[in-house]
């Protein structure tokens, strides 16, 4: 259940930015070479109306693309690997399960990330939040990332849905929440295959062309047993949202009293219904 707040706007205006439109094949490198051109992608800076769902009809998972869920972690330390791998991927597995019925979900990988001053290095460091509106795969990339690390007969002729548990790990959070946007006001138009660019792998995500039938959803304040689930990618074609872009954006009616951290869980779910 969310919890809301009399205390808030109902929204709040925001810079959110969106690529460009371009003729070219875009890339982004996830980790650019030094002297590389990091990316081919103008982005350009869109102030919108940013929804509180603390205030606002809440978002749902199959509607809207996303879902804010309570949920008060088993995990002490999120910066403890082991203990990340042994008690949270289990749980966020569980979680997942649980709420979208799926008959198997699987955790295959997750990201932290700190806002502030950090510097982020290489792979295997925190990040810094991302501002720029994209989903984590593509229509392509995610079956053939499922394939990649579940094997194509995991994949093959099941629904898969990749959907991502994203949490904050301090609270509450003001410095660079999240902002999502309402899959059912995505038209396909708006999204453009990206070739995400690492060392050993190229995948595919899409970054998103500003359309003003956009609807943005965020949750003010939130705290460390708050999660927001939401999908990349769905492979059910029948009217159920697919694709949530998302990005971090600066909260201008709140006053960060310390930086952004939260981890983002990213799974694979697989449900006992024909790939549609």
């Amino acid at each position: 259940m969310i919890s809301r707040s009399p205390v808030y706007d109902a929204s709040v205006r925001g810079s959110l930015y969106y690529a460009a439109p371009s003729d070219q094949q875009l890339f982004h490198h996830a980790y650019a070479p030094h002297g590389t051109r990091e990316t081919n992608i103008e982005f350009v800076e869109h102030v919108v109306e940013i929804h509180d769902v603390r205030q606002a009809r809440a978002p749902r998972l199959d509607v809207e693309g996303a879902s804010l869920l309570t949920h008060r972690s088993a995990v002490h330390s999120f910066y403890d690997g082991d203990e990340l791998h042994r008690v949270g991927y289990p749980e966020t597995a569980d979680l997942v399960r649980r709420f979208t019925g799926a008959a198997e979900v699987v955790v295959f990988d997750h990201n932290i990330r700190r806002g502030g001053h950090h510097e982020a290095g290489s792979a295997s460091d925190i990040k810094r939040p991302v501002f720029h509106i994209h989903t984590d795969f593509s229509d392509r990339s995610a079956p053939a990332r499922a394939a990649a690390v579940l094997g194509k007969t995991s994949v093959a002729g099941r629904r898969l849905a990749a959907i991502n548990v994203w949490r904050p790990l301090a609270e509450p959070l003001r410095d660079c929440p999240l902002a999502l946007c309402d899959a059912s006001s995505i038209a396909a138009r708006d999204l453009h295959e990206t070739d995400l660019l690492y060392p050993d792998r190229t995948g595919q995500i899409y970054y998103v062309t500003f359309n003003p039938a956009h609807t943005w959803y965020y949750a003010s304040e939130m705290r460390t047993d708050e999660v927001w689930m939401f999908k990349n990618y769905d492979s059910a074609t029948d009217g159920r949202a697919r694709f949530t872009p998302h990005t971090a954006f600066v909260d201008p009616t709140r006053n960060p009293a310390a930086a952004r951290e939260s981890i983002e869980f990213r799974t694979f779910a697989f449900f006992d219904e024909p790939a549609l």
